[in-house]
């Protein structure tokens, strides 16, 4: 959430980027909830006060307390009792509010009212115009059942079989030794002109658990909407829609020596959404399903830091788009498709042949500290100071998507699949499956 210090000198410009994003807040009531709060904060201190100066006359007399200080005494107790509860609905009070607060837009996010307003910054590649789709592909092949799965689990679950799990696990170990490499690293960071403004150190590969507590999903701002997590019953636990929901709260409550950030994780997770509301051809094949798989970057770094690192994952993915060799575009998130918590967010879309029309295959997101002052992950800097991390997360590979994307992209004539070279090796060397 926003500092609430921002808040009281910018409100304003807090009404007026909220209502850009697409969020009714109410800044008023938040000021005015956040003046009671100080206005008994005041009192309670002034009674506290007078309190200890009450216990230390009586501790310097070395004697019993006057009938007039236990009287007082008392009052005062009773009084401060009564603030600290008043205290404790107001602080709960205002938290609701300001968790109600977006996150302020990065000062080149383009204002819009839908996701038709993003902006198209890059197009890489040619984009072809013909093509079966993966579905007919991986049905022909025996790669995807969806019939067998809608048996056992219901809707909108599929069997992954064959080479097109190899495929999978080959993606996966393509990014783990790319990101994990320092040199990879150092050339990706030459290559986006980030040379001097970020740190070589390269991503820790991390399994985190599937699942999340729901104060945890709720810190990280990435609870909402409900209608698209799954709960578990009776649990205050919720199955994970993506590993960095898991990865970001890995941290909540510590602070971190400054020598140790960038501190970059690179997970893996089987993630779950409901994806409520879709239709039609998303539902064909793997493209939109309750369970997928994806690699995912997060990263915790200084603020001084952040919007670098925001660039770095945004440079990270173009390379890896790019090592497969397929055509994509870049789009600039406009403030109502950034997202709540986002400061600035970029997407990358896939051309798919067989839809005729590029896809949403990785997104970044800059978060700024909006995440980490929920969460309370903080930082140790040299000269002593605390203050909150700035968070970046960005996807690495959405496996499925990807894997679509390289079915419909490398498909040939006569219905095989072409490996992107890149991949070979981790192939054991096959050309085609």
């Amino acid at each position: 959430m926003l500092d609430i210090n921002y808040i009281r000198k910018n409100a304003e410009r807090v009404k007026e980027f909220s209502e850009q994003k697409g969020y009714k807040v109410d800044v008023d009531s938040t000021l005015k909830t956040d003046a009671e709060r100080r206005e008994i904060l005041g009192e309670l201190e002034t009674l506290q006060a007078e309190r200890n100066k009450l216990a230390e006359e009586t501790k310097r007399t070395k004697g019993r307390p006057s009938e007039a200080n236990i009287a007082r005494g008392k009052e005062l107790k009773v009084r401060i009792g009564e603030l600290e509860d008043e205290l404790k609905n107001i602080e709960q009070r205002l938290s609701s509010l300001l968790k109600a607060i977006p996150n302020v837009p990065w000062s080149d996010v383009p204002v819009g009212s839908s996701e038709d307003e993003n902006t198209v910054a890059e197009i890489v590649g040619e984009a072809t115009k013909t093509g079966k789709n993966h579905y007919e592909i991986g049905t022909e092949k025996g790669w995807i059942d969806k019939e067998r799965a809608a048996k056992v689990a219901g809707a909108r679950f599929a069997y992954l079989k064959g080479d097109l799990v190899k495929l999978e696990m080959t993606i996966i170990q393509f990014v783990i030794d790319t990101l994990t490499s320092e040199s990879k690293m150092t050339e990706i960071i030459a290559s986006a002109g980030l040379t001097g403004k970020v740190n070589e150190r390269p991503f820790v590969p991390v399994l985190p658990p599937l699942m999340i507590k729901t104060d945890m999903y709720d810190a990280m701002d990435r609870l909402e909407p409900r209608e698209d997590r799954y709960k578990i019953e009776a649990e205050e636990l919720w199955l994970q829609g993506s590993a960095e929901h898991v990865l970001g709260s890995m941290y909540a409550g510590e602070i971190l020596e400054e020598k140790d950030l960038p501190l970059r994780m690179l997970g893996f997770a089987t993630s779950f959404r409901q994806e409520a509301g879709t239709y039609g051809k998303d539902m064909e094949g793997i493209f939109r399903v309750h369970q997928f798989d994806k690699l995912e970057m997060e990263s915790l770094t200084t603020p001084e830091d952040g919007f670098n690192e925001h660039l770095l994952l945004v440079a990270i993915q173009k390379y890896l788009i790019e090592q497969l060799k397929m055509p994509y575009r870049v789009l600039l998130k406009c403030t109502f498709d950034i997202g709540k918590p986002n400061a600035r967010g970029v997407d990358m879309e896939v051309w798919l042949p067989g839809q005729g029309k590029y896809r949403e295959t990785h997104t970044a997101d800059y978060m700024t500290d909006y995440q980490a002052r929920r969460l309370k992950t903080r930082v140790r800097r040299a000269n002593g100071k605390v203050e909150l991390v700035h968070t970046n997360d960005a996807t690495a590979f959405a496996l499925g998507r990807t894997m679509i994307a390289i079915v419909e992209n490398y498909q040939t004539p006569d219905g095989h699949v072409t490996i992107p070279e890149v991949l070979r090796n981790y192939m054991g060397g096959v050309e085609q499956i």
